[in-house]
Parts: structure tokens; C-alpha cells; sequence
């Protein structure tokens, strides 16, 4: 597929999306259907080029700010947001709490040129499921729209390797007390958490474990709800931060 946009590319297929796997592996029958959200007239219209050649995945709306963004959202209700940080009158990341109360099934895919570790986090907090960079291929935005549509969470590879070096540093400055005990979860949890934080799907996880797949799901939710977490992300920054699983 072509590039029609931007600074992205087609090569460097080992610059791909690092995921972690999916929580559901139900087949899709419906395309995704998908908001764009950029401040930059041509890059979207650039979007919607390349993502009108997968007969899976539909645009249904476009915005050109954070405000628009969040009336789209609540009146489109789009499967996928896909949506830069930095724009004018209301920028990405305070538009995602927002789409998240309007939208609470959309999932948002943050696409940026911003590698600021500040943003990232901030993101993840705001309930972003993705955050790419806008180097990636026009190949990668409709796998990585495909993955997060699936129940996957997906960080462009610099971002992630930032965003564990930032872990390992916040785990050693953190070396003291921590006041309020965390939750306790089982041997098996455990497992299954630190084989998450690997990135692999539920199907691999029961194959390592020698267990089914609605026993990975299952454990899963149970650690998501001891942890008071809504993804598999948000659990393994907390279980990274709360040293309960160790980077080596």
C-alpha cells in the first residue's frame, strides 16, 4: 500500500507496534468503524485514502480538534477514535477522558508525532488503548486499528522501551514504603500477569500454562478487578510500579 501522507513510511518492518494480547478472540462481522481526529486537513483526508482500501474498517467521521472530536464521538458512537495529542482549542489527551464519557465503548488510538514520555502516561491515563507514532507504515495504523478493535493494547516500539526504562527507574526511586498494601493476587495470577506483560494473547497464554483460554480470561478479569484496573496495560504499569512483577 502506498504512502499518501505524512512522515509515515512502508519500510523498517521491524519498527512494527508492540501489543499485548487480546481479551476477546471473537470473530468480527462488522467493519470498524472509525473517527479521525487531527488538526491537519490533508493528513486526514490522507487517513481516510489509506484505511478506504480495507474492506474491514470504515471512516465515519472526521474532527479537526479536541472539541469536535468529543460532539463526534457522542454522536457517531465509532468503534475506534484515531487521534493526535496536539491540537488546537482542545488537545488530544483531555478530549480522551471526555470521548470515554460520551463513547464508553469507543476505544481511542492516540497517532502523533509527540515521543514525550509525559504524554504517553498521560494518555494511558486519560483511557487511550493505543499510542503511535506517526513514523509508523500506513500498513501498521489498519493493523494496529485491527488489534486495538480486538481487545489489544498497542505502543510504538521507542515508546515502550522509554516507557519500561522510566518503570525501572520509578521502581528503584520508589524503593522506600508503600503505604497502602496492594492487592494480593494468586501464585496462577501472577503467572498469567508477568506472561501478559510479555505481550502474548490469551491462546498462548494457555498453551505455556496448559490451561484453556476462558481460564486465562477469566483470571485476567479477576486481576483486573483485585487491581480496580480497566486493561491489560493498566495492569501490568501497576503491577511494574507496585513491584509485583520485576523487570529484569
Amino acid at each position: 500500500m502506498a504512502d499518501s501522507f505524512g512522515p509515515m513510511r512502508d519500510e523498517d518492518a521491524d519498527d512494527g507496534v508492540v501489543g499485548m494480547g487480546p481479551d476477546t478472540d471473537s470473530p468480527r462481522k462488522e467493519p470498524i468503524r472509525v473517527l479521525v481526529v487531527d488538526d491537519h486537513a490533508l493528513f486526514r483526508r490522507g487517513l481516510e485514502i489509506v484505511l478506504a482500501a480495507e474492506e474491514d474498517i470504515q471512516v465515519i467521521g472526521e474532527a479537526g480538534d479536541g472539541a469536535e472530536a468529543v460532539e463526534k464521538a457522542a454522536d457517531l458512537l465509532p468503534d475506534i477514535v484515531l487521534m493526535d495529542v496536539r491540537m488546537p482549542k482542545r488537545g488530544g489527551i483531555e478530549a480522551c477522558t471526555s470521548i470515554k464519557e460520551v463513547a464508553p465503548s469507543a476505544k481511542i488510538i492516540m497517532l502523533t508525532i509527540s515521543d514525550e514520555e509525559a504524554d504517553l502516561y498521560e494518555a494511558i491515563k486519560a483511557g487511550a488503548t493505543g499510542y503511535l507514532l506517526k513514523e509508523i507504515s500506513t500498513d501498521e495504523v489498519a493493523t494496529a486499528i485491527r488489534a486495538v478493535a480486538d481487545g489489544q493494547s498497542q505502543i510504538s516500539p521507542s515508546m515502550a522501551s522509554k516507557l519500561l526504562t522510566e518503570f525501572k527507574s520509578m521502581i528503584q526511586r520508589t524503593d522506600e514504603r508503600r503505604l497502602v498494601p496492594a492487592p494480593r493476587l494468586t501464585d496462577r495470577e501472577l503467572e498469567v500477569l508477568k506472561l501478559v506483560a510479555t505481550g502474548m494473547n490469551n491462546r498462548d497464554i494457555a498453551k505455556e500454562l496448559f490451561i484453556s483460554e476462558n481460564t486465562v480470561k477469566n483470571h485476567v478479569r479477576n486481576i483486573l478487578e483485585k487491581l480496580q484496573l480497566h486493561s491489560r496495560m493498566e495492569a501490568v504499569v501497576y503491577a511494574m510500579r507496585e513491584k509485583i512483577l520485576e523487570i529484569r
